[in-house]
């Protein structure tokens, strides 16, 4: 069992399969899973993405950089209200941003954040990275390398990695285990691109699996899933 993780949520596929909004069902579940892990000592940093609610590079008519700050935003919606679901299973949360958000959240800090996990809260890493043309894949990352993570678990609508698209593709094969360079040398897209560099970089490993799959992220965290290992050897 990992001691300090961070876990990365598909918004879509909180969403379920309604595709936008919140489905709290779906939420709920994720909930008790992260609070089986939280109960037996992990310390969890949570980002989710916004695709339930915005994909600002659909839009050919808003600038970019407007079309991403609204996106940091989906993503702050999607922390407080997951935070929030968390609570009402009895966990104790905290939302942190890169900017200001009022008294909705707290600014990130290296030194916030381990303060929480000292008082055994969930903390979401909301906002992104706070800057345009930066992903939420980067964001993780960037929060995992910070918090000095033991590994990024990605919850996807998908059951890992996979050579091709197996929703294009019948033949696709999947791994069970696949180096980051080979990742990025193949485009493989686990990650985007900024994100798969920063994870070689700095050694930090992935671990790609289902979300919709029953215990899915406990049995992840425990090393007994049936997804996708991404190594840095």
């Amino acid at each position: 069992m990992k001691k300090r993780i961070l876990l990365k949520l598909s918004g879509e596929a909180l969403a379920g399969e309604r595709h936008q909004g919140f489905d709290e069902p779906t939420v709920t579940a994720v909930a008790r899973q992260v609070k089986k892990l939280a109960d037996d000592g992990v310390q969890i940093g949570i980002v989710i993405g916004g695709g339930n609610f915005w994909r600002g590079r659909t839009s050919e008519t808003i600038d970019r950089v407007k079309a991403d700050q609204i996106g940091m935003l989906a993503t702050v919606m999607n922390c407080i209200y997951v935070s929030e679901i968390f609570r009402s299973v009895g966990m104790k949360t905290a939302v942190l941003t890169p900017f200001e958000c009022g008294s909705m959240t707290k600014l990130f800090s290296k030194d916030r954040a381990n303060k929480y996990f000292a008082h055994d809260m969930v903390v979401f890493f909301a906002g992104g990275t706070g800057h345009p043309y930066f992903s939420t894949d980067t964001a993780t990352v960037l929060r995992a390398v910070e918090i000095e993570a033991d590994g990024i678990y990605l919850a996807k609508s998908i059951d890992g990695v996979y050579d091709s698209d197996p929703k294009v593709n019948a033949n696709a094969r999947k791994y069970d285990e696949v180096s980051i360079r080979e990742v990025i040398d193949r485009e493989l897209a686990v990650v985007d691109l900024t994100a798969s560099v920063m994870c070689m970089e700095n050694r930090m490993p992935m671990y790609v699996f289902g979300l919709n799959e029953e215990d899915s992220i406990v049995r992840a965290v425990s090393g007994s899933f049936s997804g996708t290992k991404v190594t840095v050897d």
